[in-house]
């Protein structure tokens, strides 16, 4: 005869004093945006970038999905609508850089956002919105070229072809920022650039910073400083599209605004129709490069770090100056005196900065995820230096370059 089991039953618990605490609710990007509270979020560069966007005041993207920057067109797809804008998938870059330029002169604040193959094909379109001086930006996230290449790994090939890839002479606006909350800052920066400047300005990126997180806190829409382009205060019958004032800078009107006006690649006169005339061709040329090289200060900007008595300089931007920085760091725990000098502006390229650092050190360290581009123009620089030393550190296999590799190659060269 089988015995009965009988199951005590479990006590009951006793009740705590405290009680646990509700988890908070995530806080979302796109909710966050559309309420406008700002509070600090983990958010990736690419997401930065469109957020950047959005609060420039752009609304409209036209793009084709590309890794790495896919992000960027994902979100705005998602919330241009939301704020009455437009956001368009073309058939492909050419397309891409079209459409932006076409609705920057309908009135629109309009960008775009690539990588590498993408990038090249959106070069012709480029020199257009130069020539035509169209507001617009294009964002370029770089990866290891060429052609294919490795779509998901970084590199930084893409610092000359973003100054000289369209044919003809056309100064470039690029800035290249290295931490998820510079993505945000220079994406509005550029922006209000290629309003003021009537220029398609581009905004460098490289992998890692498009898909690195960090802790951000989104500034109060009410201290966010956004350029709009200056508008014409003559009649209609006065209006000249490429008129200038003493900062070569020109009043700018959108189609459907009543204003007549011309637009053509072709090289041009004042009210926009194509010219041979030796004088028009070279006034209009005169103004792309006098708008750029006349304003230089309020393009130019610069990071200067621990170089007041520095003796070794490292000149580094986007994410390889992140590992310039940590290696000063490291550099300056063992008594080596060493500074960090980071363009946020890469083209117009800070000549007179880089100028001042070579008069007060005694070796450059280029450290940089290409084959030398960089190094080139500390090279124009510093030619007539004999005494200067130059330290290169380049790689181009996909792999970043770390702090360890700085100090390294820094102490081989002393």
């Amino acid at each position: 005869m089988q015995k009965k089991q009988i199951t005590k039953p479990a006590p009951k618990a006793k009740p705590t004093k405290t009680a646990s605490k509700p988890a908070k609710p995530e806080t979302k990007l796109g909710e966050l945006q559309s309420t406008r509270e700002r509070k600090t979020v983990l958010m990736q560069g690419n997401e930065a970038v469109a957020y950047g966007a959005l609060d420039a005041g752009c609304n409209f993207f036209a793009g084709y999905p590309i890794t790495p920057s896919t992000e960027i067109a994902e979100i705005l797809a998602a919330e241009l609508p939301k704020r009455g804008g437009v956001f368009v998938q073309m058939e492909d870059e050419i397309a891409s850089i079209c459409a932006i330029t076409g609705a920057s002169l309908a009135g629109a604040k309009a960008l775009t956002a690539t990588s590498g193959p993408g990038f090249s094909l959106m070069q012709e379109g480029i020199g257009f919105a130069k020539i035509t001086e169209t507001p617009c930006v294009v964002v370029n996230v770089q990866r290891v070229g060429p052609s294919t290449g490795m779509p998901t790994s970084c590199a930084q090939g893409e610092i000359q072809q973003s100054r000289w890839g369209s044919h003809g002479d056309s100064p470039a606006i690029v800035l290249y920022p290295d931490s998820v909350k510079e993505c945000y800052e220079l994406t509005i920066r550029a922006v209000n650039l290629s309003e003021k400047y009537r220029t398609c300005v581009i905004l460098l990126l490289d992998e890692v910073l498009g898909h690195m997180r960090e802790a951000v806190r989104l500034p109060d829409l009410a201290n966010v400083r956004v350029i709009s382009r200056i508008k014409p205060t003559v009649p209609p019958h006065w209006y000249k599209h490429y008129d200038e004032n003493q900062k070569y800078l020109s009043p700018l009107a959108s189609y459907g605004e009543g204003y007549r006006f011309h637009v053509t690649g072709l090289t041009h006169d004042q009210l926009g129709f194509p010219t041979n005339k030796a004088v028009e061709a070279a006034d209009m040329m005169d103004r792309l490069r006098k708008k750029i090289v006349y304003n230089i200060r309020d393009l130019v900007q610069i990071e200067s770090y621990e170089m007041e008595d520095a003796r070794i300089a490292i000149f580094a931007a986007g994410i390889t100056a992140r590992a310039a920085k940590a290696a000063v760091a490291m550099a300056r725990q063992e008594g080596i005196k060493v500074g960090l000098l980071r363009p946020l502006t890469i083209w117009p390229f800070p000549d007179d900065a880089v100028r001042k650092m070579l008069r007060d050190v005694d070796i450059v360290v280029v450290p940089e995820l290409n084959q030398g581009q960089l190094v080139r123009e500390i090279q124009r620089l510093v030619k007539d230096r004999s005494d200067s030393k130059l330290i290169k550190i380049q790689r181009v296999n996909g792999k970043l370059i770390s702090p360890a590799d700085i100090l390294r190659k820094m102490k081989e060269g002393i």
